[in-house]
């Protein structure tokens, strides 16, 4: 290969592992206590949270999928997992006989209602006591701005 590779400068990489752990150890934290004080995974709390998103409280598999970065196949064991726990019901899409939708149950709403405050508390414990507005201000357009970069370039 003749490309040459744009190595992390020192400050990149101090940034980029800082990030990177943050990312771990908040994301294993949040989702050990979700688990243990609402018996719902990181995953689950994941696709109710997108459900419950829309007012009708359902989508599409690929949009769900796509929303979450998550592979076909991964999707379809999550979901008939969460299917068998009654957290969700498929639905087959009558305009296209090759969709179908994700639909919210009332356990599933009832299972995210009971995890939702004990998770923004947890949130709040965690990361946001622990920045300040102009920080958060920050940290909001940085993420944005990445988000928007990544889609616009696709999968």
């Amino acid at each position: 290969m003749d490309e040459t590779v744009r190595w992390l400068t020192p400050e990149e990489q101090r940034a980029w592992r800082g990030f990177v752990r943050l990312h771990e150890r908040l994301g294993g934290r949040l989702g050990r206590l979700l688990q243990a004080e609402s018996h719902v995974s990181p995953a689950d709390f994941a696709v109710l949270v997108q459900l419950t998103d829309t007012p009708e409280g359902r989508r599409r598999y690929q949009d769900l999928a796509r929303a979450l970065e998550w592979e076909k196949s991964r999707m379809s064991h999550h979901i008939a997992r969460m299917a068998g726990r009654g957290l969700v019901v498929r639905e087959e899409c009558a305009e296209d006989a090759r969709g179908a939708f994700v639909v919210i149950t009332d356990a599933g709403r009832a299972a995210i209602e009971a995890a939702a405050p004990r998770h923004v508390e947890a949130v709040r414990e965690l990361f946001l006591d622990h920045v300040t507005p102009a920080e958060l201000r920050v940290l909001a357009e940085i993420s944005e701005r990445v988000v928007g970069k990544l889609d616009e370039s696709g999968s």
